[in-house]
Parts: C-alpha cells; sequence; structure tokens
C-alpha cells in the first residue's frame, strides 16, 4: 500500500503541501496540464528552490495576469460547481471536493450560516483553489492509499484577514481541528492556515507522532513563505510503502556492495535488521470521521553475514 506522512513540524499550508508533494515525486507536468482545466481567471505556477534555516526546500508561488485581477470573494456552491465541471478524475474530484467540503463547514458554523450560503474570502482566491487542486491532483500522480499526519501546530497570536484582525489559530482553522491531534509551538505566528487545516481534516486518515511503519522512497519538503527564529518553516513529505510487519527487511544488495579496487578485494556485505518484540496498537476514537492512530515499533536485531572474495 502508498503511503504518505505529513511531517507537519512547522505547520501546513496549502503551498507548502504541494509543493512538498511535488518535491517528493508527484508528477508537476501531470498538476500543470490539469489545473488549466479551471474556468477561472488566468494564472501560473513559479517553482524556486530556497533555503529555509539550511534545508533545500521547493517554493511554489501562484502568479496572477495583471490584466485579469482575481476575484478574492466566492461563494462555496461556485467553487464546487466549477471543479465538478473540470473533468477531472474521480479520486481528484473526491479529494479536491472533501478538503473544500470542510472549510465551507467551518465558516457556517463560525458565521451562523447554512453550508450553501458561504461566502469564501482568502480561501476562495484563485491561489487558494489553486492549492487545493493541485494538492489532490499531486496525491493521485503519487496514487496514494493512505494519508498519516503528525499532530499539527497552528501558532498563536493575531492574524489580519478580510474581517479585521483574528486570534491565531483562525476560528475556521481552530473548527476544523476539532476532534484531532495539536502541537504546540513557541512561536507567534500562524503556522497553519484555514487551507491547511482543510487537507488535514478533509484527507487525513490518521495520525501518529513519528513515522508509521513503512519502507521510505521518497522525501520532500514545501517551503513557506515566512522565516521562523529557530527552525526551517517547511513540509515535509515523506512517500513509500506500508510494512505493517516489518520485523526483518534485508537491504538492496547495491546499497551494499564495496568495490575495492586498489586491494583487488571485492567485499559484499548483506545486513539484515530486524525487530520482533515490541508491538504497540493504540487506537483512538473522536469526533472527526473516522481516525484510528496505529503505532507499530518493533525492535531487535539480527547477524550481520559477511562475505569476503579475495582474488590474487
Amino acid at each position: 500500500m502508498r503511503i504518505l506522512y505529513l511531517d507537519c513540524f512547522s505547520g501546513i499550508s496549502g503551498d507548502m503541501a504541494l509543493a512538498a508533494l511535488v518535491d517528493a515525486g508527484a508528477d508537476r507536468e501531470y498538476i500543470e496540464r490539469e489545473l488549466a482545466k479551471l474556468a477561472f481567471e488566468p494564472f501560473s505556477l513559479q517553482w524556486r528552490r530556497v533555503q529555509k534555516k539550511g534545508i533545500s526546500a521547493l517554493k511554489l508561488d501562484v502568479l496572477t495576469d495583471p490584466d485579469h485581477p482575481p476575484s478574492r470573494h466566492r461563494h462555496y456552491a461556485e467553487i464546487a460547481e466549477r471543479i465538478g465541471k473540470a473533468g477531472f478524475n474521480e479520486r481528484v474530484q473526491a479529494f479536491s471536493q472533501a478538503i473544500f467540503q470542510k472549510i465551507a463547514a467551518a465558516e457556517a458554523k463560525i458565521h451562523g450560516i447554512p453550508v450553501d450560503k458561504v461566502h469564501f474570502h482568502e480561501v476562495g482566491a484563485i491561489d487558494s483553489i489553486v492549492d487545493v487542486v493541485g494538492i489532490s491532483l499531486a496525491l493521485d500522480s503519487l496514487n496514494v492509499e493512505r494519508i498519516v499526519s503528525s499532530p499539527v501546530p497552528l501558532g498563536s497570536g493575531t492574524v489580519h484577514c478580510s474581517h479585521g484582525i483574528y486570534p491565531v489559530p483562525a476560528p475556521a482553522t481552530l473548527e476544523m481541528m476539532r476532534g484531532l491531534p495539536v502541537a504546540p509551538s513557541p512561536h507567534t505566528a500562524e503556522l497553519t492556515t484555514p487551507t491547511g487545516a482543510g487537507v488535514i481534516s478533509g484527507v487525513v486518515d490518521e495520525f501518529s507522532a513519528g513515522l508509521p511503519p513503512m519502507v521510505v522512497e521518497t522525501v520532500g519538503y514545501g517551503a513557506g513563505t515566512r522565516d521562523l527564529p529557530d527552525q526551517p518553516n517547511v513540509l515535509r513529505a515523506v512517500v513509500g510503502r506500508e510494512e505493517r510487519h516489518l520485523s526483518k527487511w534485508s537491504v538492496p544488495y547495491h546499497y551494499l556492495i564495496h568495490d575495492h579496487r586498489g586491494h583487488g578485494h571485492d567485499h559484499a556485505h548483506d545486513h539484515r535488521r530486524g525487530h520482533d518484540h515490541h508491538n504497540h496498537a493504540h487506537e483512538h476514537h473522536h469526533g472527526h470521521d473516522h481516525h484510528n492512530h496505529a503505532h507499530d515499533h518493533r525492535r531487535g536485531h539480527d547477524h550481520h553475514d559477511h562475505a569476503h572474495e579475495h582474488r590474487h
């Protein structure tokens, strides 16, 4: 099973998530080609490498056409309808609609109105729509079957929005995180945006404080806009294969070959490391759909076989 782990140690936003998934191997050309189906104002995507406290990360910016200024106010019904008519496949449709539905439900509760009357502001802007649909396309490209997230730091302080000065986390962000694990942070800043909270509440299957049992294949880093004083402001995406019964694993041969040409010896080392004797399973039920938290730790050590071939 293909698994994605979102390591949100510096929070999550829409642009961070999309950049991290592309950095982890999602097909950028496929994403850009499919995004062109959206019937909104013209836009383009700018990708660049940046440094965040020593980590090379991918930064995404959604650029709009100066001759066609973007609309910053859209109703949820309009966004859902246009996504539905864009011709995306079923998985992309499901991911996109799930994220926007979570955001709409949170906004409806905060403002005390029906969901179909929700009038998006910042989240209705073209960059947020591109982020949400782009993330859905990236998940489809990576063929992700299960999504796990770390507990999410939300931040603190205040933020300026269309309604004025709001507390951090923003009301919609906090509403979407009800029943889900959050993490503390010393930073007075908005670490998780409403779009980021929509991704977490809309598509994540379960939560784990550390990497779940898996064979890691690719790792990507998506950069946020601001710089944090003492940690990299990035989201880490880890993609691989789920291994719930990883008691013994042989390292692929090509990682272990050492060719000592100067000595005339070929050394082949086959190291097998396994863990057999601890199996912890924790299942937590809370108010958000169905999230099962599974932690599977296996510790142990096998022996090392060393084969030496001497040629004279």
